[in-house]
């Protein structure tokens, strides 16, 4: 393809056009380069608490998050589980076992950070069961045994799991589980055993571009999307072999750099307008929940097993879905769909006021988050979004805590601060916040219709002083 080197006249006369073209370029790009770059990263360096872990074999975490473990706003009731699987030599066969009737995820991710995937409680039930995962355009023998066919958009994929474990004695039953999820290369030729590199002669200024033109390469989007990427050819975004940016001409790299500045001031102005869109009736009171399900929409292709092709979340307009997979790409990598698992926060009490561990509150739901998994909450220090240090393994309540004391109509008061609780029912449905200030994470694993149309609407927060 002629792209041209920099300096030959090939970008245009219009510097301000080229540099347009090239913030449309990096707002297009961000997926695919945020994508491969975390995976790259977690087959020489692993993930928060996991190992590195090579191609088509998972890394697992020992336990849940506890306060220690250091990870931005790790769950402490799950445990994670993951992969990188390359498919360039054939099908994985991916063996999962029996969780009787435990809650667990297997979330699917392409080259290009879209989910296309489920397997798990929502998406397949909890039986045992053998699933092909094979790469596009794969016309092969299915053997008989396996329970489904998962036909992956890119031949590198994310895997992200998550086991629910509801407590230190529930940690063996989890353990047995890691013990047989499996993955089992079945291609007749040998996979990659990294991703493809970057030219390293390249300016780091014009690094992002180049992890762009050589993954877009090995990676091509989908057929909806390969026509309008065309537009970039002007930019050496679609050359192959030499990098065009190794001796780029002043007009390419100045054109370039403006680009990546105006893309990344589009992505982040997007991302304040998705917080907005996605907040529940009422988010402006003092103390509102922020609820965030992931703002991706479903990736061209989809849906495929275990994500239904729900209205609200795909977006058709295809500048504002590409838009809105940079954002989620930036923000929210490898987070599930908000139908499989809901995140919501707050930091602030009914009257506006920090969540302070040294003072007592109360969170009253009447009722509780109607969800068909489980619930739970817990409290993380501000600033750093770690776990907060309470009583020793009681970082999370929700509706697996044994002993919760409900009311007469099936509500349930839970007390949150440093200081535990002198009468029965509060020490119950203590939620202990540990030193200073804090913020809580409320987690509904596969939520009602109820929370996802925003009908349900989680209470603020009291100080107790003020109930």
């Amino acid at each position: 393809m002629n792209g041209g080197r920099g300096g030959r006249g090939a970008y245009g006369p219009d510097p301000d056009r080229t540099a347009a073209l090239a913030a449309e370029a990096y707002v297009y790009g961000v997926p695919l380069v945020r994508q491969m770059s975390a995976v790259r990263e977690f087959l020489q360096e692993g993930y928060g608490a996991l190992g590195p872990a090579p191609f088509n074999a998972f890394a697992h975490a020992d336990g849940p998050a506890v306060p220690g473990t250091h990870v931005p706003g790790a769950a402490p009731d799950l445990v994670d589980a993951i992969a990188q699987l390359d498919l360039s030599g054939g099908p994985v066969r991916l063996h999962v076992p029996d969780t009787a009737g435990e809650y667990y995820v297997l979330q699917f991710v392409d080259a290009w950070s879209g989910t296309f995937a489920y397997v798990g409680s929502r998406a397949t039930g909890t039986r045992e069961g053998d699933w092909l995962i094979v790469p596009p355009g794969w016309a092969g023998t299915v053997p008989d045994v396996v329970t489904g066919v998962i036909d992956a958009p890119t031949s590198v994929v994310t895997l992200a799991g998550r086991i629910a474990c509801h407590g230190p004695g529930d940690l063996p039953r989890v353990r047995a589980l890691q013990q047989e999820l499996t993955l089992t290369h079945l291609g007749d030729r040998a996979h990659r055993t990294g991703v493809p590199a970057p030219d390293s002669d390249v300016p780091e200024a014009l690094g992002f571009y180049e992890r762009m033109r050589v993954w877009t390469a090995d990676f091509p989007p989908s057929a909806a999307d390969r026509a309008y990427q065309d537009r970039f050819q002007p930019l050496g975004l679609l050359e192959e072999g030499l990098s065009p940016y190794v001796a780029a001409g002043p007009a390419l790299t100045e054109a370039l750099t403006r680009g990546l500045v105006l893309g990344r001031a589009r992505v982040e102005a997007a991302s304040r307008p998705v917080e907005d869109a996605h907040r529940r009736p009422g988010a402006r009171r003092p103390g509102a929940w922020e609820v965030r399900p992931h703002p991706h929409g479903l990736p061209p292709g989809c849906p495929g097993t275990g994500a239904p092709d729900f209205p609200q979340w795909r977006t058709e307009d295809g500048e504002a879905a590409r838009v809105l997979r940079a954002v989620a790409a930036r923000r929210d990598l490898w987070r599930p769909h908000g139908y499989e698992s809901l995140q919501a926060s707050t930091a602030r009490d009914s009257r506006g006021r920090p969540l302070d561990g040294g003072r007592t509150y109360l969170l009253r739901l009447a009722p509780p988050p109607p969800v068909r998994a489980f619930w739970s909450v817990s409290p993380y220090g501000v600033p750093g979004d770690h776990l907060a240090a309470g009583e020793p393994q009681r970082y999370a309540v929700g509706d697996r805590t044994p002993g919760l004391e409900y009311g007469p109509d099936g509500s349930l008061t839970l007390r949150i601060g440093r200081e535990r609780p002198a009468d029965r029912a509060g020490a119950a449905n203590w939620l202990p916040a540990g030193e200073g200030e804090f913020r809580l994470v409320m987690r509904m694993h596969v939520p009602d219709q109820a929370v996802l149309d925003g009908e349900y609407v989680l209470p603020a927060v009291e100080r107790a002083e003020d109930a």
